[in-house]
């Protein structure tokens, strides 16, 4: 089956001193009726990795672990085993209730269990965009890659599963949170690595990159893998939602090709959802289960490989 999803056409704010602004041309109203709130569930700024809190210490412990690690060597060696989908089968539903049981530890907005944040991503985006069902599905399905945390998947650490995503192979990019830890990792010495470009060339296009490993590489896989009739938008949001330099600095954007620029659109329409709608209200889940269940049936095969 093929979906057809049309693409929100956007126009740009061109002045450098302002922020990008994307505003309605057609029938995708791209603010949604969103509220941004003031503060996140600490009461602080999103994404604000200074502030002194509680979570501060673990969050940036846990980026120091990831910078460290995560090579270009190590990534494909995680794409390779991975990729060949052996780990389990289950429905996707089972895969949500296998995250009540984990905790992102890089994010410091928000210590609810993971099953959580996906079902607040999906009814806020639910609520404002009625008509995209398979957006709706995206944001419950997005993080399911963090089930690699989970034992019977090799109970994975967390440096390799979740936080900030990045392209391997070129050089890190000032803007990626904590970049002062990559000055410990072994890519950062390889002349190979070391330029812009490092081995890519200009324009080649996100889908011949290899990103640091992850969560989103993860279910982008299996996605992938198991036939899902989501549209490319959906596979480019699940993919690259972590990829923050790129989608709120601008950062890598020598290695897109023009794809993935139109796909970005997507990812700003999303990104705003997977980053606000994080709070301490709990989303009944009993209540909305049958109607992702029958997105679910639409999208995906009844069991997956994982």
């Amino acid at each position: 089956m093929t979906v057809i999803v049309p693409e929100p056409v956007l126009q740009v704010n061109n002045n450098p001193n302002s922020e990008t602004v994307y505003e309605e041309q057609h029938d995708l109203n791209l603010d949604g009726g969103f509220i941004v709130p003031d503060s996140n569930a600490f009461g602080h700024s999103f994404r604000d990795y200074e502030k002194e809190s509680k979570r501060k210490a673990v969050v940036e412990e846990f980026y120091r672990n990831n910078h460290i690690n995560q090579t270009y060597e190590f990534a494909k060696k995680k794409k390779e085993e991975y990729g060949k989908l052996q780990k389990a089968k289950m429905s996707i539903w089972e895969c949500c209730e296998l995250l009540n049981e984990f905790v992102d530890e890089s994010d410091p907005d928000l210590d609810e269990p993971q099953i959580e944040h996906l079902l607040q991503t999906a009814e806020a985006i639910r609520r404002d965009y009625p008509d995209q069902d398979w957006l709706h599905l995206t944001a419950l399905i997005h993080d399911l890659g963090k089930v690699m945390l989970h034992p019977s998947f090799g109970e994975e650490p967390q440096w390799c599963v979740v936080g900030d995503t990045f392209p391997l192979g070129c050089a890190f990019n000032e803007s990626i949170v904590h970049h002062q830890y990559f000055k410990e990792n072994p890519d950062s010495q390889n002349p190979n690595f070391s330029t812009k470009l490092g081995i890519y060339s200009e324009n080649c296009g996100l889908a011949n990159v290899t990103m640091s490993w992850g969560h989103d590489e993860y279910m982008y896989l299996v996605a992938k893998g198991n036939n899902t009739t989501l549209p490319p938008a959906a596979l480019f949001v699940i993919r690259f939602h972590s990829f923050y330099a790129m989608h709120r600095s601008g950062a890598y954007s020598c290695l897109m090709n023009d794809e993935d620029k139109e796909m970005l659109k997507w990812l700003h329409v999303f990104n705003k959802y997977d980053l606000y709608s994080k709070s301490k209200v709990r989303v009944n889940q009993e209540e909305v289960k049958p109607y992702y269940l029958s997105l679910i049936k639409k999208y995906f095969p009844a069991e997956l490989r994982w």
